[in-house]
């Protein structure tokens, strides 16, 4: 007979349960995983193939460089706010009668600057409005 006091063993974590289960998680969470790609719209822009318009006295020409500058008629804007543009666009329709507004924006002008002389317009009570555009190649 052995008299001597049981020693209790001291308990082990089996490791492989949890590896086998960890595994099974991680395969189900691969293919739940729904993946989304940003996609870029793929945007052709439309070019103007007629024939330049001879200079007309009753148009307002506004230019919108890419940094957000504005130019009325070839003078410069001091400030780029709404209010100021709006002024600037009716001290150059005075004496008009119903000028055309051309806006020319560069290219890579942000289009909160193009939106800030629609709203500009509006605002100075002038409806016609158009956009210049770069002639292209015909085809």
């Amino acid at each position: 007979m052995n008299f001597r006091k049981p020693r209790p063993e001291e308990p082990e974590i089996n490791l492989i349960p949890f590896i086998d289960v960890l595994l099974v998680v991680l395969i189900f969470l691969m293919l739940s995983t729904t993946y989304s790609r940003f996609t870029a719209l793929d945007v052709t822009l439309p070019v103007a193939g007629t024939q330049p318009l001879p200079q007309r006295p009753q148009e307002i020409i506004v230019a919108v460089a890419h940094d957000g500058r504005y130019a009325i008629n070839q003078r410069p804007v001091e400030g780029r706010s709404v209010e100021v543009l709006a002024a600037e666009l009716r001290t150059a329709a005075q004496g008009l009668n119903q000028p055309m507004v051309i806006i020319s924006a560069d290219a890579t002008a942000a289009h909160q600057s193009v939106v800030n002389v629609l709203d500009a317009a509006r605002r100075s009570g002038l409806s016609r409005l158009t956009f210049a555009t770069q002639a292209g190649a015909q085809h």
